[in-house]
């Protein structure tokens, strides 16, 4: 499973922290919204420089970033009816793991915070393992990671139709998309089922008939 927008709202606590953020340095609203345009799709650490110096920031990128990686991981949350199936799914014999792109410190302390951690077999971040999403290598890593090699009988999980669905689509896995409302209007190969949220994906796939797996 993808973590971010998939068993997190990622979009939620940046949100949060460019709230607290903005508040405690007194920031107007335009350099608000310029922290939530450069954060929306994913931050690194260098991403802070540029922001550092667009706005005048006192602190330095290393600051800014050990910053905004605490208030991320306060902010990250991942419900407990999401946890719960993680842990029926496991019961139904599933191996569940976590696939994310990011930097390895704050998706690992999102992943701690939201309590994820003690609900998954495993856990593959892009900067650790040296291949992203929707490279194959990173879903074979994962695979792997999981106790079991591709081909194989896999589902992929999460919100982007990029990185999560052609890219594991790519990688053999079968796929469901987080669609949080949306309509799939993505050229190429549909993914093979559609949930609104992480719990409905989990709830289809504790459906299936155990040769389906």
């Amino acid at each position: 499973m993808d973590l971010d927008d998939t068993l997190i709202n990622r979009g939620r606590a940046v949100t949060a922290w460019v709230a607290d953020f903005t508040a405690d340095q007194r920031l107007s609203p335009e350099a608000a919204q310029t922290l939530t345009e450069a954060l929306r799709e994913r931050a690194r650490p260098e991403t802070f420089a540029d922001l550092r110096a667009a706005l005048g920031l006192v602190e330095s990128a290393e600051e800014l970033w050990s910053n905004y990686l605490i208030g991320m991981a306060a902010n990250a949350v991942c419900e407990s009816g999401t946890l719960a199936r993680l842990d029926l799914l496991r019961a139904e014999g599933w191996s569940v793991g976590v696939l994310t792109n990011g930097p390895t410190d704050i998706q690992r302390a999102k992943l701690a915070a939201a309590g994820i951690l003690d609900h998954v077999d495993a856990v593959c971040i892009s900067e650790d393992v040296g291949a992203r999403k929707p490279e194959s290598e990173a879903f074979r890593i994962a695979a792997s990671r999981c106790g079991f090699a591709l081909p194989a009988d896999a589902w992929m999980v999460g919100d982007n139709p990029v990185t999560d669905i052609a890219g594991a689509g790519a990688a053999g896995l079968r796929t469901i998309w987080i669609s949080a409302g949306r309509g799939w209007s993505v050229p190429g190969p549909p993914p093979d089922h559609i949930a609104e949220t992480a719990v409905d994906a989990a709830d289809f796939l504790l459906g299936l008939p155990e040769m389906s797996r």
